[in-house]
């Protein structure tokens, strides 16, 4: 099945410095299997990734923007390992999309006079960080309200990329042990995992060629774009499934 192929190199797209793209692979695999396991089957795939894409970013990231949202990420990480029972995924689907889909709209249509970058807010950034990890528990979807409070900051995009890829690398490693409680990986999952690392290692080199060579514009417009599209998919997946 090419599926777990696909996902894996687009979990690298993302790892590389092309986020929101990455939250179509739990979305991918749920097609083959159920969405809980999707998501901690991929994991490990995310944590390989990470490894190459905090490498390649190592020196370029926001270090007021890390020092926020690292411990943020974590602790929404835990909510959701204690609320993973509570609350359902549509509903988080539904709210995170939502949310995705109106910063679109504002920024698209409603422009403020004042186009000035934004500065990192420990504020909101405890607020939108914490609510990144809690939906990257869910499914790996903590891009949406990361990058709410991260795009109005105007970053370089290679700066975005690193800050991006370093924040979650942390987020997935906190995961692991949740994950282990709530799904215990088995052989059968280790030796898919090797199999789909080719891919992801391949998917995370071809993310970070794209993104030293798009311009910031289109570089931007793209990250929305994403992430209107991928908000759009969790609210009808959300109608649909409720």
């Amino acid at each position: 099945m090419w599926l777990p192929w696909i996902a894996a190199f687009v979990v690298g797209l993302s790892k590389g410095g092309l986020p929101s793209i990455g939250m179509l692979a739990v979305p991918l695999l749920a097609l083959v299997m159920s969405p809980v396991k999707a998501a901690v089957l991929l994991l490990p795939i995310y944590l390989i990734s990470d490894v190459v894409g905090v490498s390649l970013y190592r020196r370029s990231f926001s270090k007021p923007n890390l020092i926020v949202l690292i411990p943020a990420g974590i602790l929404g990480v835990l909510v959701g390992w204690a609320t993973a029972t509570m609350i359902s995924d549509q509903a988080i689907a539904l709210l995170i999309g939502l949310l995705g889909i109106g910063f679109c709209l504002k920024t698209w249509f409603l422009k403020s006079k004042d186009q000035q970058a934004k500065s990192a807010n420990p504020v909101k950034g405890m607020f939108w960080g914490t609510a990144a990890g809690f939906t990257s528990f869910i499914s790996h979807a903590g891009a949406p309200p990361y990058q709410i409070y991260m795009l109005p900051q105007k970053l370089s995009k290679i700066e975005f990329a690193g800050t991006t890829v370093i924040v979650f690398a942390v987020i997935n490693l906190a995961k692991v042990i949740p994950y282990q409680n709530i799904s215990p990986y088995t052989f059968d999952d280790v030796e898919i995992t090797m199999i789909l690392v080719p891919f992801a290692l391949a998917g995370t080199f071809a993310g970070a060629f794209l993104t030293r060579r798009i311009r910031e514009t289109w570089f931007f417009l793209g990250v929305q774009i994403s992430l209107f599209v991928v908000s759009i998919k969790l609210v009808i997946s959300a109608v649909l499934d409720s």
